[in-house]
């Protein structure tokens, strides 16, 4: 062999297994024995986009409500057998799925899986819990009234799909969430919890038929077919703005446009047409002109935000209220500016470098292969991509990052939400 040869990286989807349970179930699996651990993670994939027309927050709540009382175990119970065996599990929602993982010793792996299914097949969501989780959620939503980045960022959302599921807070708001009945997570638990539905991804110290027999066990009890209501897709506004007078010194801005499909066979590009403007870190130009050459903000950033029926182009800064145009003109004089003249050679080296060289980041923990995992698997990715996604980085080109700058950028207006008292805006 040459010895500039170089000897081809693992794959790593040569290590993942498709397995088919006899309950109809699939879960992708990574064996791993290094540690007596399994890292469990699953999504439905209907989650607070399925929140009944002024009733926002249904699926968080039913979320916060699945480790709180299962079967035969009270709240007070199920977290007591949750810690005598040291397993982890817990639940959220987004717009698009209700996620749950599960973390526990090899040695404990039956009781944690029977915990696993009681939780997710048979909720009790009683009256105390109930209300108990609602008040959480209130006080979490009267804190974040204050809160300039979150009441920046939920307008945003709002002024981004407005009358679209994707508009309305996961958490819910203060008018919908006291509107919650037990009704309501009863219906979003039948209609949304259900296999034909469900993607599974496991990594760990357990082999495939164990694992399927405990899969089957922990969601054969659940509906074999969701009954959902669809989601139109949706694009986002651009060009709007719109400030939420607020009494602080500092004036939090939120900017976007719309974005590129996962699917899209742009979509690699556009990410490093992001890194490069802002979703790096130092090395991003956002940074560089906001922070290092002004002093403007701390922060600010960009990325890309892809949902199942919605592509954004998304980021946000912080700075005083005097300098807050003055911020938003640099952010949109660096958009133009890429779009015009492109990067250099430079910028792109360093960008591809980095994405391509981070990508192991994500997968030095078992929880993180296995969220890796069930992530391809909610955005309808194959296995390969695991091995094929550095390549298609490596594969971007100055004319490619040229085009899709143009493609994302040129001729469009930011939406832009800010929250504080900008001056000047």
């Amino acid at each position: 062999m040459n010895a500039m040869t170089q000897t081809p990286a693992p794959s790593r989807a040569a290590t993942v297994q498709k397995v088919k349970t006899p309950g109809g179930n699939e879960v992708w699996l990574v064996e791993d024995y290094a540690v007596p651990l399994v890292a469990f993670q699953f999504a439905f994939k209907a989650g607070a986009a399925q929140d009944p027309d002024g009733k926002a927050g249904v699926a968080n709540m039913l979320s916060g409500l699945l480790d709180e009382g299962a079967g035969p175990y009270d709240s007070e119970a199920f977290h007591r057998a949750l810690d005598d065996l040291a397993v982890e599990i817990s639940f959220h929602a987004d717009h698009d799925n209700v996620h749950g993982q599960m973390k526990t010793l090899s040695r404990n792996i039956d009781k944690a899986f029977d915990l696993l299914r009681v939780a997710v097949c048979e909720p009790r969501l009683d009256a105390e819990a109930i209300d108990r989780v609602r008040s959480q959620i209130i006080a979490g939503l009267k804190h974040e009234a204050k809160d300039p980045g979150r009441v920046a960022g939920r307008a945003f959302r709002a002024d981004a799909f407005p009358g679209h599921p994707y508009g309305r807070p996961t958490q819910g708001d203060l008018e919908s969430v006291p509107r919650i009945t037990r009704d309501d997570l009863t219906a979003m638990h039948r209609n949304a919890l259900a296999r034909d539905n469900l993607k599974i991804a496991a990594v760990g110290a357990i082999d495939a038929e164990r694992l399927a027999a405990l899969v089957d066990a922990t969601f054969g009890a659940l509906p074999t077919a969701a009954s959902l209501t669809p989601v139109p897709d949706a694009t986002p506004v651009a060009g709007a703005r719109r400030v939420i007078d607020l009494d602080v010194p500092q004036s939090t801005i939120r900017f976007g446009l719309p974005g590129i499909a996962r699917n899209d066979p742009d979509f690699m590009i556009a990410i490093v047409v992001n890194h490069i403007l802002g979703g790096g870190t130092f090395s991003a130009r956002l940074f560089k002109e906001v922070r290092e050459k002004r002093g403007l903000a701390y922060s600010v950033h960009s990325q890309l935000s892809n949902q199942d029926h919605a592509a954004m182009f998304a980021g946000g800064t912080s700075t005083k209220n005097e300098r807050a145009a003055e911020s938003l003109a640099v952010i949109e004089e660096e958009i133009a500016k890429l779009v015009s003249d492109g990067p250099d050679e430079d910028e792109l080296v360093k960008a591809k470098k980095y994405l391509t060289g981070s990508y192991v980041l994500r997968f030095d923990t078992s929880t993180k292969i296995a969220g890796n995992l069930l992530g391809l698997q909610t955005d309808g990715l194959p296995v390969e991509y695991l091995d094929q996604r550095n390549g298609m980085i490596d594969a971007v080109t100055m004319d490619d990052v040229r085009r899709v700058a143009r493609r994302m950028f040129d001729g469009k207006q930011l939406l832009v939400t800010v929250a504080g008292r900008p001056e000047g805006m």
